[in-house]
């Protein structure tokens, strides 16, 4: 037992109250799943359970689930909520018993409605949740219908949970999710996200992508993503893309991010459909695909940590594909300053985007990322390329030209950079960075340097 349940059960015990771990903790225990977070339930208030989280000594206390009767405190790396027992009115007074079992009645799966005494070790599990372990299945507590209607997001909970554990949805709970997916609508934006940030961290994430489309939920978590079904039913039958979407998912590393990626990469294709001379093709849906990434991890409330690189990465997720050997070390440095910080990121999503059945186009395919890839890291041990600059800043540029601040600094240090990522120029020659931006200049006129009307 966790030292700090070990005290706070004391405690809790000392004052007359009972206290109970619930959720997740107990099936996970059953299971031999590590456990780091606790949720437990009491029959005391929460004046009380406030203070019996203080006298254990938290490194701190949050009451933002007060008015819901939570109350959490963190201990090192654990989380602790203690919530007093849900639906009191349907307890007995002075049977806590009862008052657990109203607790248990409402909450969300039979495999989360098990409880242990923490005073005792006794288990209570009114809704036989440990056979439904047992059996691998996820199913209701009670009614399917009066779970999902207190709280709609459970939908999405059950197929997350069915992915994250590998565990079968019973019928009925299944059928209730079918008919009750509109009550989605009414759940905040932030709550579904967070709910699709653990499917998609899930073993097989495209387990709980496909449930999520199986049973009617993608039109109100993704529906952009429907929009592959409707190639397959369009007047070409274009079948490839939700398949592949959902190899890609799942063979991209165990991160965030890269998943998201991975679902997303191609998530523009059915906008950008066309066929040419007989030939498929998605013209810019790499560039459209990043709009629409960003619009889909915004409106889920993702944080920005997550949606940039997501957007960047579908962005770019075509880039290495066209590499040959034909790239001088200049276009290598450019193909990495212009990728950073999303380019190990790349390299790996670049490598889960290779799902033909054809080994020999697989391994062509996987020879260029390879090839790329060494040279990137041959220049990266030689130069910190995101660091190369023009010799000349925006100053100088000024001090030589005598011109205001305007466009045209950012074009000729566009200018001289390039040939510093050529190798043609050194970033600390401000001598030939003056003189070859003199000469450019000259061949620009249209900027209008000295002239007074620079742009």
């Amino acid at each position: 037992m966790n030292t700090f349940l070990d005290n706070l059960t004391r405690f809790a015990a000392g004052a007359g109250y009972h206290l109970y771990l619930v959720g997740g903790g107990v099936r996970d225990e059953l299971m031999g799943r590590e456990i780091h977070d606790f949720d437990l339930t009491t029959d005391a208030p929460v004046s009380a359970i406030k203070e019996l989280l203080e006298r254990s000594q938290p490194d701190s206390i949050y009451t933002l689930g007060e008015k819901f009767g939570t109350i959490g405190a963190i201990f090192s790396d654990t989380t602790i909520e203690v919530t007093t027992f849900r639906s009191q009115d349907e307890a007995q007074p002075g049977d806590p018993l009862s008052g657990l079992r109203a607790d248990l009645a409402h909450r969300d799966f039979t495999i989360n409605a098990i409880a242990r005494d923490l005073q005792t070790g006794e288990l209570h599990d009114p809704f036989e949740g440990q056979l439904d372990i047992k059996q691998h299945l996820i199913r209701a507590v009670g009614s399917p219908e009066d779970r999902f209607r207190e709280d709609p997001i459970r939908m999405v909970r059950a197929i997350r949970q069915s992915a994250e554990l590998g565990f079968f949805i019973e019928r009925d709970t299944k059928d209730a999710i079918r008919r009750f997916g509109h009550l989605l609508k009414n759940v905040a934006w932030e709550r579904i996200g967070d709910e699709l940030d653990r499917i998609m961290l899930a073993p097989t994430p495209s387990d709980g992508v496909t449930a999520l489309d199986s049973l009617g939920l993608l039109a109100y978590t993704i529906p952009e993503l429907l929009e592959m079904h409707e190639m397959e039913r369009g007047p070409h039958h274009y079948k490839e893309v939700f398949p592949h979407t959902m190899k890609v998912l799942d063979r991209t590393p165990h991160d965030l991010i890269l998943r998201w990626a991975g679902l997303l990469h191609d998530v523009a294709k059915p906008r950008t459909y066309g066929i040419t001379d007989g030939e498929v093709h998605f013209f810019g849906h790499d560039r459209l695909g990043a709009r629409m990434s960003r619009e889909i991890l915004t409106r889920l409330r993702r944080p920005i940590e997550v949606v940039e690189p997501v957007t960047k990465l579908v962005s770019e997720h075509l880039r290495i594909g066209i590499y040959d050997e034909s790239w001088t070390d200049g276009a290598v440095r450019r193909f990495l300053r212009e990728t950073a910080p999303i380019t190990d990121r790349l390299f790996d999503l670049s490598r889960a985007d290779i799902t033909s059945s054809k080994p020999q186009r697989v391994a062509q395919a996987l020879a260029r990322v390879d090839a790329l890839y060494e040279r990137c890291e041959e220049i990266k041990a030689q130069e910190d390329v995101e660091k190369l600059s023009s010799p000349l800043d925006g100053h100088d540029l000024m001090a030589t030209f005598g011109g205001r601040p305007g466009r045209w600094i950012g074009e000729i240090k566009d200018y001289l950079l390039g040939l510093v990522l050529d190798g043609q120029l050194s970033q600390e020659d401000k001598a030939e960075g003056e003189r070859l931006a003199r000469a450019y200049v000259a061949e620009h006129p249209e900027l209008g340097v000295g002239t007074g009307r620079e742009t």
